[in-house]
């Protein structure tokens, strides 16, 4: 299943893995293993931000997908299941049935 990530990242956290040159080997390493769908980066609310789209295999594989984020950056992460146009037909099909 598809599952929408809104990722941010703690200020202290993240300010410290810029000084030390090492924020871009970290996210490239979680990216790589969890092979995104999409990806995009944006402040808000002066935070370092992420929507990060992603297969969801089972209830289990949250934890390996929501881990790095917790133990490299001490993020907040909000998790949405989310459908394509497709699936959202499918839901709505089976509604009344």
């Amino acid at each position: 299943m598809r599952a929408l990530l809104e990722i941010e990242l703690d200020t202290q956290t993240a300010n410290r893995a810029v000084a030390d040159g090492a924020i871009m080997a970290r996210f490239n390493q979680i990216m790589a293993d969890l092979k995104p769908e999409a990806a995009y980066a944006f402040p808000r609310n002066g935070r370092r931000c992420q929507i990060v789209v992603v297969d969801v295999a089972d209830e289990a594989a949250v934890v390996a997908i929501c881990e790095p984020f917790w133990l490299e950056f001490n993020a907040h992460i909000d998790m949405h299941i989310c459908m394509t146009p497709d699936d959202l037909r499918e839901g709505l099909g089976r509604v009344g049935r």
